[in-house]
């Protein structure tokens, strides 16, 4: 943690916390003075300016009177990263390894996945939430995104983590949307759902176009046991 040049510049992820205390001197100028909080969007850092004033302000250790975790936003959003990539995966393998066991449809089935992610992405947007942060999503006049604010936004590491959350929620859950509707109109899934987990609309996509080419091949089918069901009966 360096105080240096009038601003404070750590790379940390947690509430921040300021007192105004006259905790000494600087420049015949009191430490009580008012501190302007200022957030810098990249990486969720604070920077800390007083107005009108071209000093330095260094504060005592004697008297801290900034508060933050320790705990790195990169190394949060490192970490964050990596444990929801390999958390889907598991997932997946069943889905296109297994499609047909009891195992896998129970698995696949559950809600669990989906709360933990959940809880994971709002645990990220909190720490990845600042005053610019809704200014850059209704940037326009027409309080519609622009893509200037976004690309602004995301160069966040710790957004552009919680963006990655919800892009393996929405996608598994889209797989095992197609996952399920293959199970019950006996249509091939695995290419679909593997494609969901790289390119989720083309995964999509390629089950509309594999349901749509199939459901003739599955009408004959049916027609033809239901006529074979009919001779053995008579």
């Amino acid at each position: 943690m360096a105080l240096s040049s009038g601003f404070f510049t750590p790379q940390l992820c947690a509430s921040f916390k300021v007192e105004r205390r006259r905790v000494g001197w600087c420049n015949n100028l009191p430490w009580g003075s008012d501190v302007n909080q200022k957030w810098s969007f990249l990486r969720g850092t604070m920077i800390l300016t007083r107005p009108n004033h071209g000093t330095n302000i260094r504060f005592r250790n004697a008297s801290p009177v900034v508060y933050a975790s320790l705990v790195p936003c990169s190394q949060i959003a490192s970490n964050a990263f990596t444990l929801g990539t390999a958390a889907v995966l598991p997932f997946y393998t069943l889905m296109v390894v297994a499609p047909q066991a009891e195992l896998t449809k129970k698995i696949v089935g559950s809600s669990l996945p989906y709360m933990a992610l959940g809880a994971l992405y709002a645990y990220l947007l909190y720490l990845s939430w600042t005053p610019d942060t809704m200014r850059f999503m209704f940037a326009s006049k027409y309080l519609l995104p622009e893509l200037p604010g976004m690309v602004k936004m995301f160069s966040s590491e710790m957004t552009l983590a919680s963006a990655w959350i919800h892009l393996l929620t929405v996608d598994l859950f889209a797989a095992r949307q197609v996952y399920g509707d293959g199970l019950q109109n006996n249509i091939e899934t695995r290419h679909s759902v593997l494609m969901c987990l790289l390119f989720c609309p083309v995964g999509i996509l390629a089950h509309a176009i594999t349901k749509a080419l199939t459901s003739g091949t599955n009408e004959t089918k049916t027609d033809e046991d239901d006529t074979i069901s009919t001779d053995l009966i008579k």
